[in-house]
């Protein structure tokens, strides 16, 4: 790698930083926001997240199927898978603000063991996904700046947390889907 292409790649960076606090602080903000309370008149979005945990779901398969198309060096359609997957992640965090912005958040009713399983699972997704923003960035600019040798480096942490964000996003809807009223 020459010294351009690095050059390159540093222009980057206070986009990724910058990102990496905004998303999980906007995030997080609208979350906390819930327009029917603030007295808005707006339809519960309740019908979102069996399609969000699709989203995700599919997320999931377009990562694999990525990792297997740069397996059989046709970069051309790893490329547009993940390109695919990144708006798939952004669809998602827009379906879920959204929900959360108009609908109350749902307890899990489970108890026992079963309870300890789905807090450790969705601690642990929603840490990642906040760990994984600035991973994925970085991966994606190391890529646009023909940083190959880098980009593989980071895409070998950056896939595996990914995916398992993306799979925990299926587990935890499917073990809270129950208890939606």
């Amino acid at each position: 790698m020459n010294t351009t292409d690095l050059e390159k790649e540093k222009k980057y960076n206070k986009w990724i930083v910058a990102l990496s606090i905004i998303i999980p602080v906007a995030v997080a903000a609208l979350f906390g926001i819930n327009l029917r309370r603030l007295g808005f008149d707006v339809e519960p979005l309740t019908f979102l997240p069996p399609i969000y945990a699709s989203v995700n779901g599919l997320t999931a398969i377009v990562l694999i199927t990525a990792v297997v198309a740069i397996k059989k060096n046709n970069r051309k359609l790893h490329e547009r898978l993940m390109k695919f997957a990144i708006g798939l992640s952004v669809a998602f965090l827009v379906m879920y603000v959204a929900y959360h912005m108009t609908s109350d958040s749902t307890k899990f009713g489970g108890e026992g063991l079963i309870s300890y399983v789905y807090y450790f699972i969705l601690i642990t997704h929603i840490l990642l996904s906040i760990v994984i923003i600035p991973f994925v960035l970085i991966t994606y600019v190391r890529a646009i700046t023909n940083n190959f040798e880098r980009h593989k480096k980071i895409a070998k942490i950056t896939f595996p947390l990914w995916l398992y964000v993306a799979v925990t996003g299926v587990i935890v809807y499917l073990m809270i889907s129950p208890y939606y009223a």
